[in-house]
């Protein structure tokens, strides 16, 4: 698909491969933006001499910087919902296999790494990861089994 590059079919997930880009937004929005930003300033130089132009070259600088800051944004909001759901995702998972809620010592980032744990590996690598405060990286290299979350932005 044009807009949403699909995780390539794999039989196994793992750490090496579980990341995903999206090259229309992550390189090709991205690239246009940052060479119109420099466009912009290119046009804002040149036209410090002309009042005429001035009013829209400035114009073009602030609207090019406003589009930056929105696609930054669009992708943080995501992030942030995307995080919301894990979390309860993964406290739901942890609560149908033990009868408890994950240990609230657990930071975010540890849960969001936590999601790829199996359900066999889960509860001691949540244990693990409380006490010994493993980051979210740590935690993906300690999995042995992954359970694949092709899913996420």
């Amino acid at each position: 698909m044009l807009f949403r590059k699909e995780l390539v079919p794999m039989t196994e997930q793992n750490y090496k491969n579980h990341r995903q880009t999206v090259p229309m937004f992550h390189v090709v929005l991205f690239a246009l933006l940052a060479l119109t930003l420099i466009g912009s300033f290119v046009n804002l130089f040149q036209s410090l001499g002309d009042h005429q132009r001035l009013y829209s070259a400035s114009l073009i600088v602030a609207l090019t910087v406003a589009a930056l800051i929105v696609m930054f944004l669009a992708r943080i909001f995501a992030l942030k919902a995307q995080d919301r759901a894990i979390r309860a995702e993964e406290n739901l998972r942890h609560f149908a296999l033990t009868g408890k809620l994950l240990d609230s010592r657990l930071t975010l980032r540890q849960i969001i790494g936590l999601r790829f744990a199996s359900d066999g590996e889960l509860v001691s690598l949540a244990g693990k990861a409380a006490d010994e405060k493993l980051s979210e990286d740590a935690i993906k290299r300690t999995i042995r089994q992954w359970r694949p979350d092709t899913y996420r932005v």
